[in-house]
């Protein structure tokens, strides 16, 4: 893909590839491709994002580009993991201002991924040890964590009645707010990965026998509604989602993943997103990539926003979809972490930092988290 063009002085120079090149997103205009997608890092004190966020996100702006801050949630019944960040209070707004003001510094736009856990949870990390919340109350099965060595233990959820699911998009909409409040440019629903909102929309975790389970329409009424609420709080050109319809993360698996993904692209139509994210199928469970016969291009052509992809990319894989037009934009996760200059080093073909997975949750406020190095750091 990387072809000659004329430079200044007749001297050769590399077109860029189809990754960094130019995109308009929405009323947001993007200098390239490759997006910061959504890390969970647990370095935030009390769900409070802190002073070293502030270097982490900064290193990884260019002008231009698009980063997706880590998981944040939407209330204190959503935390899943220790130290997450939260926007549900004055003193994470506050704490939030000063890192979203480094990114829009360096002119970079800046969304911030809204969440729920769910029943990925257990007691010690809910308000005054009560079971966590979900669509159903059946239990997870201890699991390795991500980084592959802790195992996540969860407590039996309790099932959420069909009154105070209202109560939990009210937590959306207001965290939404909130995040404006804070100066991000918009917010992505997190629905994929088996947090709340997927569970509600898979069925195998969805039992409910009331309008919020059975058929597909209904499992996805609570999901839709969050999307609604927020669109209409902060406007549906500050709003994207992120789903993962073919993942089973958390024992959330669908039997028509196909069918749940198509559903809920034209659902989203309706509101005019500004863009979708979804998760490839090839990343079934966390960080691990296997073969798929499924594809996201369906969901593509049907979606009428802007469509990113995630999972596995590489620079390779990155440049071909876009130049395939399977996605206008590409979220990498892992080796934007241990790569600050992502977007540099596709530029120049450079050699890549390896990231080390035993330091992805530690809540060291600099190992594994500001110190990868840069590009001229190496040479």
């Amino acid at each position: 893909m990387d072809g000659k063009v004329q430079g200044q002085n007749g001297v050769s120079a590399e077109a860029p590839i189809p990754l960094l090149t130019s995109y308009t997103l929405g009323k947001f205009q993007l200098s390239h491709r490759v997006v910061l997608a959504p890390l969970t890092r647990m370095r935030s004190w009390n769900n409070v994002p802190q002073p070293h966020a502030i270097l982490y996100y900064s290193q990884r702006t260019t002008k231009g580009g698009l980063l997706i801050a880590e998981a944040t949630g939407v209330s204190d019944t959503a935390q899943g993991y220790p130290q997450t960040p939260g926007i549900w209070t004055k003193e994470q707004v506050e704490a939030w201002k000063p890192i979203v003001d480094a990114v829009h510094a360096k002119g970079g736009i800046f969304f911030c991924q809204i969440w729920h856990v769910g029943r990925v949870s257990n007691t010690g990390l809910q308000p005054n040890g009560q079971a966590p919340i979900s669509c159903t109350d059946k239990p997870l099965t201890p699991q390795s964590q991500s980084n592959g060595f802790n195992v996540a233990q969860f407590s039996t959820p309790r099932r959420l009645t069909t009154e105070e699911i209202p109560q939990v998009v009210n937590d959306f909409r207001l965290a939404a707010r909130n995040a404006i409040e804070a100066g991000f440019d918009g917010v992505e629903i997190h629905g994929a990965h088996g947090y709340l909102l997927d569970q509600f929309m898979k069925d195998h975790v969805n039992d409910r026998t009331d309008k919020y389970g059975g058929s597909l329409e209904n499992r996805c009424r609570f999901p839709l509604e969050v999307v609604e609420a927020i669109v209409d709080e902060i406007g549906a050109d500050k709003v994207g989602i992120r789903l993962s319809p073919f993942a089973d993360y958390a024992e959330a698996g669908d039997s028509n993943p196909e069918a749940l993904g198509l559903y809920m692209v034209e659902s989203l139509n309706k509101y005019g997103l500004v863009y979708c994210h979804m998760v490839e199928p090839r990343m079934k469970t966390v960080g691990e990539k296997s073969e798929s016969p499924h594809s996201l291009l369906p969901m593509r052509k049907a979606f009428r926003g802007t469509f990113i992809v995630a999972g596995g990319y590489d620079r390779e894989d990155g440049t071909n979809a876009v130049a395939e037009n399977r996605a206008d934009l590409v979220a990498y996760g892992r080796v934007f972490l241990a790569n600050p200059d992502l977007p540099k080093r596709f530029a120049l073909n450079a050699p890549l930092n390896k990231y080390n997975r035993e330091t992805f949750y530690i809540p060291d406020p600099v190992l594994g988290y500001t110190d990868y190095p840069f590009l001229e750091d190496t040479e």
